[in-house]
């Protein structure tokens, strides 16, 4: 081979977008397998908030959170009647076994209920930053879990009603419904002001409150509530009918 062939061939190899994409010996690291009915969400720093978005979602901030696992959609009924089975907690508001759909998400819970679940569980509520940063689907920027336009037919909102869980195609990480159908406790306390001094590493919300929060909108939204950067509220006794949660589990 000539000198000249072999310099071009050298080129080819080490200019990026070059035909040689992967070099010998290099895999993508290993992460743990996620339990059974939840995903793996790889830790990383993302923006969190929106510079467009309502007063509490600002100022947009950069937060790193560890890896974890989310439950891929949103506990269902049929999974919470096994913890109302095995421990007899009481039944949520609204339940009525006859004609509830067990792939529903169940409603009528408290943020203290869903805490009991999830202990039961193994699991935890997720905070607020890691639900943000899971809807998110590993998309920096992007407005919503599918991409920066509102669009009804990629999720359960503007309707008339719950819908079963993974009807819709699931984001990025594999996380399905975290735009509408119900709104999700997190285990964070809400605070209008808390991203003006926010940490910047796995933050926990502040360590008082009178508000939980809760996230992703619910069935009867509009486009502007099922964003992943909005912020909701309520008090963690209260009970809805468009309320629910999913759970997180922490990796050592």
């Amino acid at each position: 081979m000539s000198n000249y062939k072999l310099c071009i061939l050298i080129l080819v190899l080490l200019v990026p977008g070059g035909c040689a994409l992967t070099q010998v010996g290099t895999t993508s690291a290993p992460h743990p397998s996620a339990p059974e009915g939840m995903v793996y969400i790889p830790g990383g720093t993302f923006t969190m908030g929106s510079e467009s978005g309502d007063p509490d979602e600002q100022p947009v901030h950069p937060v790193t959170v560890r890896h974890f696992f989310i439950d891929m959609h949103e506990v269902t009924i049929g999974q919470y009647h096994r913890f109302m089975d095995a421990t007899n907690h009481p039944a949520p508001e609204f339940c009525n076994p006859d004609i509830d759909n067990p792939q529903d998400p169940v409603v009528g819970i408290s943020w203290h209920d869903a805490v009991a679940y999830a202990a039961w569980a193994g699991k935890r509520l997720p905070t607020e930053a890691e639900w943000e940063y899971a809807a998110r689907g590993g998309s920096e920027k992007a407005v919503y879990p599918w991409g920066n336009k509102p669009d009804s037919t990629k999720a359960n909102y503007n309707s008339f009603g719950i819908m079963q869980v993974k009807q819709f195609a699931p984001n990025g990480f594999g996380v399905y419904d975290s735009a509408g159908n119900v709104w999700e406790w997190c285990a964070d306390w809400y605070l209008d002001t808390y991203y003006l001094f926010s940490p910047g590493k796995n933050p926990t919300g502040p360590s008082v409150g009178m508000h939980k929060i809760l996230r992703g909108g619910a069935w009867y939204c509009e486009n502007a509530q099922v964003r992943t950067a909005n912020r909701y509220y309520s008090l963690p006794d209260a009970t809805s009918f468009h309320v629910g949660f999913r759970c997180a589990k922490s990796i050592d």
